[in-house]
């Protein structure tokens, strides 16, 4: 008989947020996945350590979260932030309307920012 383990409670969440994504994750996800953005490779709301990350790309240790209004400077943000930089990892926000609006300046930006860094 095959013993059915249930999946860490971090990834029930992830999987449940996927399901559950926001219209700007949704716009975000489709010119992100398949390596579409100069070949990086991102999933989405993926755990990492305690959090779990809008999306991540591991190989250049960056972290892209799509904020409504609830993320507005809130402790919690700059305490899950702080604990990501200890881990080597680079944040960057950018607002639902940002996404929605202008998401060919947002994907400029994380483009600059997934170049590797000059010597």
């Amino acid at each position: 008989m095959v013993k059915f383990e249930r999946p860490p409670l971090a990834t029930r969440r992830a999987r449940a947020m996927r399901r559950d994504a926001t219209d700007a994750e949704k716009r975000l996800w489709l010119l992100l996945r398949d390596r579409r953005l100069g070949g990086a490779k991102f999933r989405r709301q993926a755990p990492v350590g305690p959090y779990i990350a809008d999306f991540v790309c591991l190989r250049r240790k960056l972290i892209v979260e799509a904020d409504g209004g609830q993320h507005a400077d809130t402790r919690y943000d700059a305490a899950r932030d702080r604990w990501l930089a200890e881990e080597g990892y680079a944040v960057v926000r950018y607002s639902n309307i940002d996404i929605l609006k202008n998401p060919d300046g947002v994907l400029m930006d994380l483009f600059e920012r997934l170049q590797p860094p000059d010597n």
